[in-house]
């Protein structure tokens, strides 16, 4: 059995898909871009804007889900410039404090409304 999560203090999903869903123990957050959820307007001014944005969003979900970063066992890092990996490293890493999750980090060749940055997490509730 699944529960959706949805959160006003997170961007509403633009396409068949939901922020977040909570498996058993398990929450898998969806990517999430520099979209704010009060104006719905991209925050592009630059990438540590950008990615500080996205990690909101992402704590805005888990906080609806009664988590936290610390519970982030997984998160994988979609960049379209592998050049922006240590501006957008700093700002991530700034949410963890320790027992640092898995990752992966990858640039591809284009994001949603063409943003430079999305980063999805998985979290145990436990």
């Amino acid at each position: 059995m699944s529960t959706i999560i949805n959160t006003t203090n997170a961007p509403a999903p633009i396409g068949p898909y939901s922020q977040a869903v909570l498996a058993g123990n398990m929450l898998f957050v969806s990517g999430q871009i520099a979209l704010d959820p009060a104006s719905g307007e991209l925050i592009l001014t630059d990438i540590p804007t950008e990615t500080t944005k996205v990690m909101e969003n992402i704590k805005a979900i888990l906080t609806e889900a009664g988590l936290e970063f610390g519970n982030v066992v997984k998160s994988s890092i979609f960049l379209k410039d592998m050049g922006d990996f240590a501006k957008v490293n700093e700002i991530y890493g700034s949410y963890f404090s320790s027992n640092f999750p898995a990752r992966e980090t990858v640039q591809v060749a284009a994001l949603p409304k063409n943003v430079n940055v999305e980063i999805s997490v998985i979290a145990y509730k436990g």
